[in-house]
Parts: structure tokens; C-alpha cells; sequence
């Protein structure tokens, strides 16, 4: 498995302008300004921003974009792809949802040595995930009526989501069940395989535990195919003045009922503060207004959603064991270190399911 490995910034400067000059043949006088952005492959992916200057027809541009490159290193996920993400934003973009523009994509690894996209950078600020926006960062600091804003607008975002019908979108690509096939078995089956890969062969008493639960539990009746965001949380947008800009980071999309998003938006609200042991913050607008919202700007009543809030600490909370089991193989924390099983989110979980704290029987 390899290591997490740093990126030679000014190198991927030079390559990065060389390929733009191929993809913008017409410009004259083109640069690219020193990239700034994580340095390491990371969790994620690489994110490069830059700003890219050139003429053309007489006329000077200045743009401002992101790079987007497929990681190298860890991955969360078995596969991460790219491509996918940008055809999906891509797909977006005529629509209602607030996506940046995407200008290129490029498949060949030789490049930068992983497959990439170019998109547009949208201005703005994203709540803070470290430390969780309920502890620290800039929604902290601002009144209670643009925390307001910001979730609503957030809340109205993910509605314009749900309202798409993807595949009138061509996006029928996604992974998600066939229609007519057991939308929650599918769910449960993909995560369980993804468990199983995640703890390659090790226990995760609080996991297992909960998705014995959610599939004696999960719903019978057929359940609606939409477009699923899937990593559905305000970390993920961009917002001026506390209106939604931008919806970013999509590759976690999948077909399914659209309450798993919804599931999932108000679960890792939860996990940034009772699951953290930080007070919600004042302005943030509750359960059941955030819930009537969704349902209005959809136009149908949500179903089941204790069920996929519990469905989104589980996916969490294998999310967090890979995590942890990746700290480990990287010396991040010692061997023996209980953080994969015992961990912010599967204490959340244990809560939620009342369960065996994380190391108990």
C-alpha cells in the first residue's frame, strides 16, 4: 500500500501550464501563478488553486480555478474516479444546483500522474470540519441571523438536488440500484462490502451491531431513485453572505431515496456537536424546521428519516475505522491504538442504536 507522498508544487506548476497551453491553443502569453493547496495526497484528493492568466483576440484573461486530482496514496474509497465527479457536476450545471463551472478534464495519468479535473473557483468561505464549525472557525464569530441564512440556504441546495431527475440527466451511470430493485437492501449490501474492505478482516463490533439493525429495520416499501450527493453537509459548500455558491465534492453520488441525504446533512450536523461534546450554536435552525423546509422545497414528505440518520452514523462511522486503520499503517498512531472502533463516530452510533459504548461487550 503505498504512503501518503508530498507533491513538488513548482513542478506540478510547469506541467500543469504546459497542458493548459495545449488546452487553450489559441492563448498567447499564458501562466500559471504558484498553486497553493494541500501538499500531501491526503484523505481526499489533491486540491491545487491557481490563478491562470493568457491572451487572446487581443483581449486579456484572468481566471481564477481549482485543480482536482485523483489521490495516489490513501483512499478512503476502493476506487476514486474523477471522471464522474466531473460528469456529474458537469450535469449540474444547467440546473438549479449551485455547481462551479467545469472547463477541463484529463483521464491520462502521465500528466500529473493521476487523472485530474480544471473547474472554476467560486468565491466564498466553507465552515470549518477542524475544528467542527460548532467549536471553531468563522461561523463562530458571525451573528445568529447569517447562521440562519447559511442553513437554510444550505437546506435549499440540497432540495434543488433532490428535485433533479438524473436520469434525464444522463447520470444514470451512478452506482445505485436497478429500478424496481430493493433500493435499501442494495444500500446496505454496498456499505457492508465496504466495511469488510475498510477493516480488511477486522472486527467492528459497534458497525456490525448496527447494520444487523438497520437491515431488520429497513424500510419494505418501495423507495423513490434520485440523485444522492451523498457527502451532504454544509463543510461541503461555499457560501457569501450566508447564501450557498457552490456544492462541492461529489464522490460520494449515488442513486437512491433521496432521505439518505437528508439522513446524512442532519447527522454530521449532529456529529459537529453532540458528538463532539460542543453546544449547537445559536441561530442554526432545528430538526423539524430544517425537515419542513426540505419537504416544501421538494414537495413531499420525507419517510423514515430516524432510520437514515441511523443509516448515515453507520456509514460514518466504517468511514472513520478505515480512517483509523490507514493512521495505523501510516505511523500515525500506534498499532495498538483503539481509535478505528472507539471514535467520535461510533460513539455517536452506540447513542443513537443505545448499544455497548465502543470496547464494551
Amino acid at each position: 500500500m503505498p504512503a501518503p507522498r508530498g507533491r513538488d508544487f513548482e513542478q506540478t506548476r510547469k506541467q500543469l501550464a504546459e497542458w493548459l497551453a495545449g488546452a487553450l491553443p489559441e492563448a498567447r502569453h499564458l501562466s500559471v501563478s504558484t498553486l497553493s493547496g494541500p501538499a500531501a495526497t491526503g484523505f481526499s484528493n489533491d486540491t491545487l488553486l491557481f490563478d491562470l492568466s493568457y491572451e487572446r483576440d487581443g483581449k486579456r484573461f484572468e481566471r481564477a480555478l481549482v485543480c482536482r486530482i485523483e489521490p495516489t496514496g490513501f483512499g478512503i474509497f476502493p476506487a476514486y474516479d474523477v471522471a464522474r465527479q466531473y460528469r456529474v457536476m458537469a450535469a449540474l450545471r444547467a440546473t438549479e444546483v449551485p455547481v462551479p463551472a467545469m472547463e477541463w478534464l484529463e483521464t491520462d495519468p502521465r500528466v500529473l500522474g493521476a487523472p485530474f479535473f480544471v473547474m472554476e473557483r467560486v468565491a466564498g468561505r466553507i465552515p470549518s470540519d477542524n475544528p467542527p464549525y460548532h467549536a471553531g472557525g468563522w461561523l463562530t464569530e458571525v451573528e445568529p441571523a447569517e447562521r440562519a441564512a447559511v442553513w437554510e440556504s444550505a437546506v435549499d441546495a440540497l432540495a434543488a438536488i433532490h428535485r433533479q431527475d438524473p436520469f434525464a440527466l444522463g447520470l444514470d451511470f451512478l452506482e445505485g440500484p436497478a429500478p424496481g430493485e430493493d433500493a435499501h437492501a442494495w444500500q446496505l449490501d454496498y456499505w457492508a462490502r465496504y466495511a469488510a474492505w475498510a477493516g480488511n478482516g477486522r472486527p467492528q463490533p459497534t458497525c456490525d451491531a448496527a447494520l444487523a439493525w438497520l437491515r431488520e429495520a429497513r424500510p419494505r416499501e418501495p423507495a423513490p431513485l434520485r440523485l444522492c450527493w451523498g457527502d451532504s453537509r454544509i463543510g461541503n459548500m461555499i457560501f457569501q453572505d450566508g447564501r450557498c455558491a457552490a456544492v462541492l465534492d461529489w464522490e460520494m453520488a449515488t442513486l437512491g431515496p433521496p432521505e439518505m441525504d437528508l439522513g446524512w446533512f442532519l447527522y454530521m450536523d449532529r456529529h459537529h456537536s453532540e458528538g463532539i461534546g460542543a453546544p449547537r450554536l445559536a441561530g442554526f435552525p432545528d430538526r423539524a424546521a430544517t425537515l419542513a423546509r426540505w419537504e416544501r422545497r421538494v414537495g413531499r414528505s420525507a419517510q423514515h428519516l430516524d432510520y437514515y440518520e441511523v443509516f448515515a452514523a453507520y456509514r460514518f462511522a466504517v468511514i472513520m475505522h478505515r480512517v483509523g486503520r490507514q493512521m495505523i499503517e501510516y505511523g500515525l498512531i500506534p498499532s495498538d491504538a483503539t481509535f478505528p472502533n472507539d471514535n467520535t463516530a461510533s460513539r455517536l452510533l452506540a447513542r443513537l442504536l443505545d448499544l455497548p459504548a465502543p470496547g464494551g461487550a
